[in-house]
């Protein structure tokens, strides 16, 4: 299968450039009596899926035996129909739109999944530098293997737990549970977004790609990269490849380059992010700039919930540094590594002295949102009032070290002096790898 790829050479792209790349791409498939299963992201992710909605369906779905749709929920929330049909810009109802059907991957069914192989031991501590050293076992949603072709659909950006978002990771976590996904997000929270995010090549994307390997069913990639809600470039190919154009396109569209750190970050968290789970995405793209000791505000009024799915654990644990799980291992060994993994995220860097149980953060995070305070204190966060904050006292202030970011979420800052993250990444491997042992 070739790669093509297409970037707008001013602005962004056409519609009709858009038309023709889905032409052009579909017709290297040989779809014609095939069954074809498109995985799309949910709406946590910017994605003009009503535009490739129109176009798959125009090239792929009319010359195809049957063309579906599976979003990616990793451990998300389902989608109703409502959230549906806004994302596809037409009605979906008993989980049809324009005669396609509609799945929303069920992470939470035991039944959903096969298991399809593993990674080896050995393959885990080499790729993770001895980090990670058990054996771990592949599993998919089962779905796929009810269709003769698979495409994944989706936006690239910079991505806290795997570099850039987007490629394989649509299979694994997207459309996969157990083992995978609180490896894989255990594996990034101990590397260190700080470190991780915004890099090409990472240990955690090593492991996907090697447990993507291991799906049976040909699968073809569409990865774009956005700015704002237009396309500004499409990549098309095996996911791998596809994947490694729109993430290179990406570090040059999706990171800002700052001279200097920020001593305070004001995140406005748009409304596709529903809860602390996903809006902690406004720590993990402005954490890289921010100086050590400074702070940054999550902006969300509308959020009123932890995490839809897994709150009451996290209410369990807490926010915490790695050192702080680390080194009370037992304790929380009862907890999904995935959930302090999210636990880590947000949190950031920090040390942890066992002896004395004091927990210093390198920055402080602070929820401005609708979580009461009594709970955001509970959770080791910051709190303040968000009806305190006029977002005109924030801008235009970055001669003193603040910084207003309108739509946080998917553009990362990083300071120009720290642009060696890949060394980093290892130096930090050793360092957990010490830890654990």
């Amino acid at each position: 299968m070739p790669t093509l790829s297409k970037r707008a050479s001013e602005k962004n792209l056409t519609r009709d450039e858009v038309r023709k790349f889905v032409a052009e791409a579909s017709s290297q498939l040989s779809l014609k009596g095939k069954r074809v299963l498109i995985i799309i992201p949910d709406g946590t992710r910017t994605m003009p899926m009503a535009l490739m909605f129109e176009l798959l369906q125009e090239k792929i779905a009319t010359q195809a035996a049957a063309c579906d749709y599976l979003v990616a929920l990793g451990t998300h929330p389902a989608m109703n129909e409502a959230q549906l049909s806004l994302m596809f810009g037409r009605p979906v109802a008993a989980g049809i739109c324009d005669g396609a059907r509609i799945f929303n991957h069920r992470w939470d069914l035991p039944d959903t999944f096969s298991e399809i192989g593993v990674i080896p031991a050995a393959d885990v501590t080499r790729i993770s530098g001895g980090v990670l050293s058990e054996l771990i076992r592949i599993q998919i949603n089962r779905l796929l293997f009810d269709y003769d072709q698979i495409l994944i659909c989706g936006p690239v950006f910079p991505h806290e737990v795997v570099g850039f978002s987007g490629g394989n990771k649509y299979l694994f976590p997207g459309v996969s549970t157990g083992e995978m996904i609180h490896q894989t997000h255990w594996l990034g929270a101990l590397l260190g977004s700080y470190n991780i995010i915004g890099t090409g090549t990472t240990p955690v994307r090593q492991l996907i790609d090697l447990a993507a390997a291991k799906v049976s069913v040909p699968v073809a990639c569409f990865a774009l990269v956005l700015k704002g809600v237009d396309i500004a470039g499409i990549h098309f190919g095996p996911a791998r490849e596809a994947w490694k154009l729109a993430a290179e396109q990406s570090s040059q569209t999706h990171i800002e380059w700052v001279d200097r750190p920020f001593r305070r970050v004001l995140a406005v968290m748009p409304e596709m992010y529903a809860d602390l789970w996903t809006g902690a995405k406004g720590m993990y793209k402005s954490d890289p700039a921010i100086a050590d000791g400074g702070e940054v505000i999550i902006y969300a009024p509308h959020i009123t919930q932890v995490s839809y799915s897994h709150g009451s654990l996290l209410d369990k644990v807490g926010y915490h540094c790695a050192e702080y799980f680390l080194k009370q291992a037992k304790r929380f060994a009862d907890i999904p590594r995935g959930i302090l993994a999210h636990s880590i995220h947000l949190y950031g860097q920090g040390s942890y002295d066992a002896a004395t149980g004091v927990e210093k953060p390198r920055i402080q995070v602070t929820l401005a949102t609708g979580i009461p305070e009594s709970r955001c204190r509970d959770l080791n966060l910051g709190y303040l009032d968000h009806r305190t904050i006029n977002l005109r006292d924030w801008k235009d202030r970055e001669i003193d070290g603040i910084k207003l970011i309108p739509h946080a979420g998917e553009i990362l800052y990083r300071l120009k002096s720290s642009g060696q993250a890949a060394q980093d990444i290892s130096s930090q491997a050793a360092q957990s790898s010490a830890l654990i042992s």
